[in-house]
């Protein structure tokens, strides 16, 4: 990889954290963002250090939009101009039609759309100006359609970030900026594990009969980052493990 600077929201721990440790051995500089969980991000800045690459840790809440823009500017102002960002912050709250305590959609919304899209614009003006960039948006599969229940809401947020892609590919494209998203399925990270998930009944909905792992989406998002993803943009690529269980199929 040309020696790029990297921010990846969210990255204090599990796929964040993977995409940081995964981007810094490719050769960038790494902007580790965490909101509460300091000690996490200071070790992944940690680790990146002993690799030999620069990296800092940066405190931010995406719910605000003025957090975004200052995250951004710390970025900046302590490893150079960002070339790729990875928006990877996201929340969860479980809840159906009957059920669900809509209030909780305004704090998913936030964080997993507004949130995106306050640090994209943030990013996106230096991009253009250097004609260079990428921009990876960590969707779900919740998005395209999984017959998960409790997912409803979490799902259109989602589905929100797969369309905004598309569209922020079509704005930048001319600008030599590319725009792709990852759709993982169940990946076996610390919070996965705290769910109560079964893994072994997601796993078997999989055609490979396994959960996935954050190194796996740290590899694809690794693959749209690089030099080699120049002509890829506007896509949806799917991490899943081949899941058989959609609503219909995408």
């Amino acid at each position: 990889m040309t020696p790029r600077t990297a921010l990846i929201t969210g990255s204090s721990r599990g796929i964040g954290r993977a995409i940081a440790l995964r981007l810094a051995r490719d050769g960038a500089a790494v902007a580790v963002n965490y909101r509460e969980r300091r000690d996490q991000a200071d070790e992944v800045v940690e680790l990146i250090s002993r690799a030999g690459r620069r990296a800092v840790a940066i405190g931010a809440d995406l719910a605000s939009a003025g957090d975004c823009t200052r995250l951004v500017e710390a970025a900046r102002q302590a490893l150079g101009p960002i070339d790729i960002l990875v928006n990877n912050a996201g929340v969860f709250r479980k809840g159906d039609l009957t059920d669900f305590d809509f209030s909780q959609m305004e704090y998913m919304r936030n964080i997993n759309v507004d949130g995106l899209f306050h640090v994209t614009r943030a990013v996106a003006g230096e991009m253009k100006a250097r004609r260079w960039g990428r921009i990876v948006n960590i969707a779900s599969i919740a998005g395209i359609g999984t017959s998960t229940v409790g997912t409803t809401f979490y799902a259109a947020t989602k589905a929100a970030v797969i369309t905004l892609t598309r569209r922020f590919a079509l704005d930048l494209g001319p600008h030599g900026i590319t725009v792709n998203a990852i759709a993982p399925g169940f990946i076996a990270t610390d919070m996965a594990r705290q769910s109560g998930a079964d893994f072994d009944a997601i796993a078997a909905r999989a055609m490979m009969r396994r959960v996935g792992t954050p190194e796996d989406i740290a590899a694809a998002a690794a693959f749209l980052a690089s030099e080699e993803a120049g002509f890829v943009t506007a896509q949806l690529l799917t991490v899943d493990g081949g899941r058989t269980d959609f609503i219909a199929h995408p």
